[in-house]
């Protein structure tokens, strides 16, 4: 496992929890960072984000990380690991904050979960979706592997992803809707959950990545 890996800093989120996580996963260079050079020249790229969608998407557009991620998928065909915000910024529009746009990269739009939000027996459900949920692997990839179907990952968020290209969901979750918890086209895989807190099988995501060469 060599190489290194640039984790995306546009100033949202406790990104060195995601630095200590690829680390311990076997990492041997990892770097924080939105620098342009640093991204290019690294082996893999890490896309994650906590907050609101339009706070994270006036500073990935204002540090040109759009632009930088798109190298990295399109041009230098690197793995993309997104996680959580990052993710959903992969899609056209959120409808959070009355509405934003977002990269556009991945068909799709994130959705509010509604309220009140309730369980198939009627149970009435919280949100933000918060805590360990069980993930159904839509279908094989290499990051799913040694990670048993229906495995438990955290997370926490308020809106979920819903793809139009139903060939992208490579997992799903069930929290009172039906949420495509993992989406996998080419070099890029997107997470909504937090592997770097979803201890064994979140560090086995993680290791997983780092082997990867960004084919499916």
């Amino acid at each position: 496992m060599t190489g290194s890996v640039a984790v995306i800093d546009y100033g949202m989120g406790n990104l060195h929890s995601v630095e200590s996580a690829l680390r311990h996963a076997g990492a041997q260079q990892v770097v924080v960072t939105h620098d342009a050079d640093e991204l290019r020249s690294a082996d893999r790229v890490v896309f994650p984000g906590v907050g609101a969608i339009r706070d994270c998407m006036a500073e990935i557009r204002r540090l040109h990380c759009d632009e930088l991620l798109d190298t990295a998928l399109r041009e230098q065909h690197k793995p993309v690991l997104a996680i959580c915000v990052g993710m959903q910024a992969l899609m056209e529009r959120s409808e959070e904050n009355e509405g934003v746009d977002c990269l556009g990269l991945l068909a799709g739009d994130v959705r509010h979960f509604g309220s009140p939000l309730s369980d198939a027996d009627g149970t009435r459900l919280k949100v933000p979706h918060m805590g360990w949920n069980e993930v159904r692997q839509s279908r094989p990839h290499p990051l799913w592997e040694g990670i048993d179907d229906g495995e438990r990952f955290y997370f926490v968020h308020s809106y979920y992803v819903h793809a139009t290209d139903r060939d992208l969901v490579a997992g799903s979750v069930h929290y009172g809707v039906d949420i495509d918890a993992a989406l996998a086209r080419d070099n890029l895989f997107a997470v909504q959950f937090h592997p770097e807190k979803s201890h064994r099988a979140g560090l086995k995501l993680l290791t997983n990545f780092l082997k990867w060469d960004g084919r499916c």
